[in-house]
């Protein structure tokens, strides 16, 4: 590997990446949406309509993208599975460019395990993580140290108010949306003007809690809002992780459109305030006289099902769930206003921000391909997969799978031994399972065949049977109503949780230091 361009050369890399941001969330594809920075991106830029995610959850789709790797090849299939060391083999896409010569910073979320301080490549990083506090998180630390030091759920308030839509508890200036934009224009800034930077400016939200700030909470009103979409045939769909993330999110006891049109509300006015304040970054960039020799990526990790099929959350490669914004802006390698609709994935924003700088990449081990490349031969790329397993990295009894052509999608559910074929020709919202029906049952065996062909290419030998799938037990599900419920109070916070007089202590005993 070796830098083969002259760093007067080499553009700027600007990478803004959401958290649970669904594809159909840009208002020139949703006409709901108002998303004006959006839309110019796309306007000036290349829009992939058909990205998705190669692991629909936090942790290791970001593993997947910094690697440029499916998750056969990390290792890292769910949010608790540590991520591998980056090593001369296997580097990051941080530690290539910034071996490349350029300044390598990052601001917000970056979900890195077991360590979420760790640089992996950054020369620095302005840290806002989820359930950290201060002083290890920057964020908390500024928010408290400007009067905010009551706050203690600083992206939302979870656990039982995971998805109940609530504005934020600190005006819109101190949202960690306007953080990561103002820590962004900071390093502009600051940075060393002698070479060229990466930028990798992170926004936590739109992942829930959705808590847009004052007056951004009333951008969109409820009743107005779009109801899920919820096909005849939907709860047939479901897979076995459906079930649990419904459970342990409070959203398993039926359905109010009332709070779920609130809901839609407020998660599309947090990408609109995403996108003001992504506006405030390219204007920066602007002013400097760097947006035209600068690579603008945008992504997110993930989608959110947002109430479709009576679903939420991710972990699923179902539409909602798995396909995710991709938009390029760089006018010497993008044609402004072109949409490409071959399928794409975030492992290829790696080989897409190497090829720009110029890194040769023929030494590395990579899944993903230069975007600007497949924009031009949309035809070369074939398919892209996906790869999840909801116990971790040995647990294939609970493994999903997907494949994605331009036509075909195809899912395998390991809990219930039962595979999904959708033609996105004349079902591209994914409303019928097609794999089991009379003249659809060739295509389930080419798009079987292609998913088992690229387990195998990678060793994963364990999820299968010969020509097949390894058939497990079904997992067990409580039956309990109440088991498994999510709380995600921080640890840090315990402290300023505890009310005397009123909280129970370690022993499970009620204080009762009262006076009269």
């Amino acid at each position: 590997m070796s830098f083969i361009m002259a760093q007067s050369q080499a553009p700027n890399i600007l990478f803004i990446f959401t958290d649970q941001q669904r594809a159909d969330t840009l208002g020139v594809l949703n006409p709901v949406m108002r998303t004006p920075v959006l839309d110019r991106l796309c306007a000036e830029g290349t829009l992939f309509t058909n990205a998705h995610t190669p692991v629909p959850v936090c942790v290791p789709a970001r593993c997947s993208l910094t690697f440029g790797q499916y998750a056969t090849a990390t290792g890292c299939y769910e949010n608790g599975d540590p991520m591998p060391e980056p090593t001369r083999q296997r580097p990051t896409c941080m530690q290539l460019l910034a071996e490349a010569g350029y300044q390598a910073h990052g601001v917000g979320k970056m979900h890195f395990t077991p360590d979420y301080k760790a640089l992996r490549g950054f020369a620095s990083r302005d840290i806002a993580e989820e359930g950290l506090g201060p002083p290890a998180d920057d964020y908390a630390t500024w928010l408290h140290h400007n009067g905010f030091n009551h706050i203690v759920d600083t992206n939302g308030v979870r656990g039982e108010m995971y998805y109940v839509p609530q504005p934020a508890q600190m005006p819109a200036w101190a949202h960690g949306s306007h953080w990561v934009a103002d820590r962004s224009i900071d390093f502009l800034r600051r940075r060393d003007r002698s070479r060229p930077f990466f930028l990798w400016s992170s926004f936590i939200h739109p992942h829930p809690p959705f808590s847009p700030p004052v007056p951004w909470n009333k951008l969109y009103r409820a009743p107005s809002m779009p109801l899920p979409k919820r096909p005849a045939d939907g709860h047939n769909l479901w897979t076995y992780i459906n079930r649990v993330q419904n459970r342990y999110k409070y959203r398993d006891a039926g359905s109010d459109d009332n709070l779920l049109r609130a809901m839609k509300a407020y998660y599309y006015a947090c990408i609109s305030f995403i996108d003001y304040n992504a506006g405030r970054i390219l204007n920066a960039l602007e002013t400097m006289g760097e947006l035209e020799r600068t690579l603008i990526v945008w992504s997110s990790d993930h989608g959110e099902f947002l109430g479709d099929y009576d679903c939420f959350g991710k972990r699923s490669f179902l539409k909602s769930a798995a396909h995710v914004p991709m938009l390029v802006r760089y006018p010497e390698r993008f044609k402004p206003g072109q949409r490409v609709d071959a399928p794409t994935s975030l492992v290829d924003i790696m080989p897409t921000f190497l090829a720009a700088a110029g890194v040769d990449t023929s030494g590395l081990s990579l899944d993903g391909r230069d975007l600007a490349e497949v924009a031009g031969d949309p035809q070369q790329r074939d398919a892209v997969f996906g790869h999840y397993q909801s116990g971790g990295h040995d647990s294939y009894d609970r493994a999903l799978y997907m494949a994605l052509t331009r036509r075909w999608k195809y899912i395998y559910s390991a809990a219930e031994n039962r595979e999904f074929l959708f033609d996105l020709l004349v079902d591209p919202d994914e409303t019928r399972n097609r794999a089991e029906t009379a003249g659809y049952l060739g295509q389930t065996r080419a798009m079987r065949a292609a998913m088992i062909a690229q387990l195998r290419a990678a060793g994963r030998e364990a999820a299968l049977d010969g020509d097949g799938w390894h058939v497990y037990p079904p997992p067990a599900f409580y039956s309990d109503p109440d088991a498994g419920l999510l709380f995600q109070d921080p640890e840090w916070a315990a402290s300023r949780q505890a009310i005397p007089g009123y909280s129970e202590d370690t022993a499970g005993r009620i204080e009762l230091n009262l006076r009269w």
